[in-house]
């Protein structure tokens, strides 16, 4: 009976694409499955501008919202460095009364199902719990670093040239664009990287005072190259030059707090981006520099970021890596044709995906750094695996050879794991800069 009753009960729910004027009802829904606490008027205002209503997904039962989801068109930079169309699944929510009625698997089927007729190969997505896309073929593809450094014990070593860079604080608006363009130059290196669309630029500036855990209001120091030689200092905007090319910037809060012994207060980065060595090491040290604080938190960094190179204790740091990005394939060949590998590869994988049958079968996948062909063969597997797994192999950030030893792939021809695991990696950390 109970079964039947459920059964009825989501019978009487509708899917269907979002029309604009039921945006705010909408969001609504989506506030209240994440706690109910309402936003700042200028962080609803941009994601109603950000979102993509014929791209996103309510479910209705009468009047009212039962379930939310939405898909921003991304680009995604790839191993290899090409930008590849991605759909960026957002806004996921199931109201509470309304759960354990397969609404959820509804939308991601419907969704996947979009995704595939759009054309774009593959979904990501961040979870607000990593339980719960797995069954639909997510996997988790790259992680983030959060860590808090001791800056009373924790020291830099810098690189030659640090000391000709010049730092200076900046409205965060007023060099938007400068850093913008800063960050443009930094896409194509990373696996991972989201090159921002028209609105998207407004997403780092955003600044409600419930987001900054109780610091200051957003801060910005820019770091500049000149001509000649130039000495490294901070400079109010009244101090500077003319004619510096911004080559790294970073953005942070202050968070003040002192104790019997003085003050302890925490330096809270929000995104930290230069073009080369020096300027990097600038910018670290004078967040590690500031005064009348004793911590720098960071949030979300890539696992391989350089500052932990320059540290002189890393065990004062408090490092911890948390999943970040989970990738779904929905098109497997041309995804995994959308990237390039590190060393020639020539496998066949046997693939398994409930979800999205197309995806079932044997795939011969060849390729090396130049580029790649992912075909349906007919010949003998070489690995078993779901496309789970390749999705967290994906963006070069997961080994094949570590989901083997949790008994997620499958070796059936001998070389064949070591030979795909190496190909698939990256030189750098795969890593999402910014949530969506």
């Amino acid at each position: 009976m109970g079964t039947d009753a459920r059964d009825t009960r989501a019978e009487r729910t509708e899917l269907r694409v979002l029309r604009r004027d039921e945006w705010n009802t909408w969001y609504d829904t989506l506030i209240t499955a994440f706690g109910g606490t309402p936003e700042a008027p200028e962080e609803r205002e941009l994601w109603d501008g950000l979102t993509e209503v014929d791209r996103s997904l309510g479910i209705w039962d009468g009047d009212a919202c039962v379930g939310t989801a939405g898909a921003f068109s991304f680009r995604i930079t790839v191993p290899g460095g090409a930008s590849v169309p991605v759909a960026g699944i957002t806004m996921v929510s199931v109201a509470a009364t309304h759960r354990r009625r397969g609404l959820l698997t509804s939308m991601m089927r419907r969704q996947l199902d979009d995704v595939r007729s759009w054309g774009e190969p593959f979904a990501v997505l961040t979870a607000s719990e990593p339980v719960i896309y797995g069954r639909f073929g997510y996997g988790i593809a790259t992680m983030r670093t959060t860590a808090e450094i001791d800056t009373d014990r924790v020291r830099l070593s810098v690189p030659p040239g640090t000391d000709d860079v010049r730092l200076r604080y900046a409205e965060p608006g007023a060099v938007r664009e400068q850093c913008e363009a800063v960050y443009a130059r930094q896409v194509a290196g990373r696996p991972g990287m989201l090159a921002r669309r028209p609105g998207w630029e407004q997403l780092p500036l955003l600044d409600p005072e419930s987001e900054r855990q109780g610091g200051s209001p957003l801060q910005c120091v820019v770091a500049e190259r000149f001509g000649g030689s130039e000495a490294t200092s901070v400079e109010g905007g009244g101090g500077r030059r003319a004619g510096g090319e911004v080559v790294g910037y970073t953005r942070y809060f202050v968070k003040p707090e002192w104790d019997a012994q003085g003050p302890k207060g925490t330096v809270l980065l929000r995104d930290l981006e230069a073009l080369d060595p020096a300027s990097y090491a600038a910018l670290w040290r004078f967040l590690l520099d500031i005064d009348l604080t004793r911590k720098v938190a960071l949030r979300s960094r890539p696992v391989d970021d350089p500052w932990q190179h320059l540290v002189s204790d890393i065990r004062r740091c408090s490092i911890r890596q948390v999943d970040s990005l989970h990738v779904r394939l929905v098109d497997l060949g041309a995804s995994l044709e959308a990237r390039t590998y590190q060393t020639p590869v020539d496998v066949v994988f046997e693939v398994e995906d409930a979800f999205c049958p197309w995806n079932e079968g044997r795939w011969r996948l060849t390729g090396d750094a130049k580029g790649a062909s992912c075909k349906r063969t007919e010949e003998p597997a070489d690995l078993a695996l779901s496309v789970r797994e390749l999705g967290s192999a994906y963006l070069g950030g997961v080994s094949l050879a570590s989901l083997a030893g949790a008994g997620r792939v499958r070796e059936l021809r001998a070389g064949a794991l070591a030979e795909a695991s190496l190909a698939f990696g990256s030189t750098v950390a795969p890593w999402l800069p910014h949530g969506f």
